[in-house]
């Protein structure tokens, strides 16, 4: 993070704010919320202001800035028409050691002011640091269609039995368990309702000494798709939030893996060529366990689960055990990959079929249905073919598919650290002896390839930040 957001206390704090526009009316309108005690200096007043002014809202000084009005506030906005006077009551906050707010010049700020979905006492505060106010706004919008209005009696509500649940349920975990229950599920709707009476009723059941008995946790078996934090589904990311526990693999990427609880324990299994974290009984097993010790344990896959993840195997030993489970599908690496590469796997006028296999190679061969592979009109993706590609090749065209076949290498497909490489099967050694392309990288054979110049539409950045193999542990 460029910087750190927190919230102020600044009920009955003296704060000072300079210029009378309707950029200070908004920036005045925000403290005076907070309960800020607020003195405006400014020789005139907007209209909004005035009216402010007239009932006593703040205290108002009818004159220019003077640098004796700094001393003993809290923090200082400067929002007059002159960036020069703006700069300067910056440079005199700055040696005071006083929070400074400059409108319209994010660098002379030591904080920044944030857009706000005020539903008190729950309030997200949406920055951009010092990129994009107008963005920061337009998300703000977005969120406020988000999040009801409901949330604040939500909070209040819950609120209310904080001491309560913290006296009756003593392990942290029994306590966010509750939470969960009440904040997610048939307390939260009748407080969105205003039935409260409704609500007491219910979450005194779920305080009963009996209600959290049940010791047996829950798997959730979620595809976190192929790299791109956007593409994880609604239903992923909730889960992602819920887990106790996060088992996770090689492949799943950085940002993705910081989008599950902060304090959730984090368990690496991943698995590279010849060096695996923990085998896939280890694995199975380790899944059971945890869930048996009562805990929500998320299984964070790359891609999909259930193709080429092993997923059936984990949950196979889940069923035999009687231990609950859900299974949340991810875009599989060889549609986000293809889509993102400006590649469609499908065509009328090249491909009427796609094939997924794995290029996994085994005591040195693929024991793969080559004649079913060479067969004209279709697109072949090779999971896991980067190191067996010579073999891929040679054994395409003994079959009979020509050396002038369009092939694809799509590395770290749809992150930040993409990089595509196309030529043909007679081609493709050479351009791979020269780019050099680590694992994961995702094989395309077709005629579809060729339309990757007129359709490839994603340009990583020139910086890359996001990759998808680099594990945090």
């Amino acid at each position: 993070m460029e910087l750190l957001p927190i919230f102020l206390d600044l009920n009955g704090k003296p704060c000072l704010v300079i210029g009378g526009g309707t950029t200070a009316a908004r920036k005045v309108g925000s403290l005076l919320r907070s309960g800020a005690a607020v003195t405006l200096v400014s020789p005139t007043l907007c209209e909004t202001l005035e009216r402010k002014a007239e009932v006593g809202e703040f205290r108002y000084v009818a004159r220019c800035f003077e640098p004796q009005d700094l001393p003993g506030n809290r923090l200082i906005i400067a929002a007059t028409d002159e960036g020069e006077t703006n700069r300067h009551i910056a440079q005199l906050a700055n040696a005071l050691d006083i929070p400074v707010n400059v409108v319209d010049d994010p660098e002379a700020c030591t904080f920044l002011l944030p857009s706000i979905v005020d539903r008190s006492p729950v309030t997200v505060a949406i920055s951009t640091g010092k990129a994009s106010p107008v963005l920061a706004r337009l998300l703000r919008t977005r969120l406020e269609s988000l999040i009801p209005a409901g949330y604040g009696r939500l909070a209040e509500f819950s609120g209310r039995y904080r001491h309560r649940v913290k006296t009756r349920f003593t392990d942290q975990r029994d306590r966010r368990r509750f939470w969960d229950r009440v904040l997610q599920g048939a307390v939260a709707e009748r407080v969105f309702a205003g039935q409260f009476e409704e609500a007491e009723a219910i979450i005194e059941q779920e305080l009963a000494p009996d209600a959290l008995d049940q010791d047996m946790g829950e798997v959730y078996l979620v595809g976190a798709g192929p790299g791109d934090p956007d593409l994880l589904t609604f239903r992923a990311l909730r889960l992602m939030q819920q887990a106790d526990v996060v088992v996770y693999d090689r492949l799943v990427a950085a940002p993705i893996l910081e989008m599950t609880r902060r304090d959730a324990r984090r368990i690496y299994v991943g698995k590279q060529r010849n060096h695996h974290a923990m085998r896939q009984e280890e694995i199975n097993r380790l899944l059971a366990d945890l869930a048996k010790d009562g805990f929500r344990v998320l299984r964070l896959k790359g891609g999909d689960p259930f193709i080429f993840g092993r997923g059936g195997e984990e949950i196979d030993t889940l069923a035999a055990e009687g231990i609950p489970f859900q299974v949340i599908p991810g875009i599989t690496a060889a549609s986000g990959c293809a889509a993102y590469a400006g590649i469609p796997l499908t065509h009328r006028d090249h491909a009427q079929s796609v094939t997924f296999v794995t290029g996994h190679l085994k005591d040195g061969s693929i024991d793969l249905n080559w004649p079913a592979l060479a067969q004209p009109n279709q697109t072949v993706v090779f999971y896991m073919g980067l190191v067996g590609l010579p073999i891929i090749v040679e054994r395409l065209m003994a079959h009979g598919v020509p050396a002038e076949m369009p092939i694809a290498l799509v590395e770290q497909g749809t992150t930040h650290m993409q990089r595509v490489y196309t030529g043909t099967l007679a081609t493709i050694g050479d351009i791979v002896t020269a780019a050099q392309p680590q694992p994961p990288t995702l094989v395309i054979v077709g005629e579809v390839v060729k339309l990757r110049d007129k359709l490839n539409w994603f340009s990583p950045p020139d910086e890359p930040v996001q990759g998808a193999t680099v594990p945090i542990l």
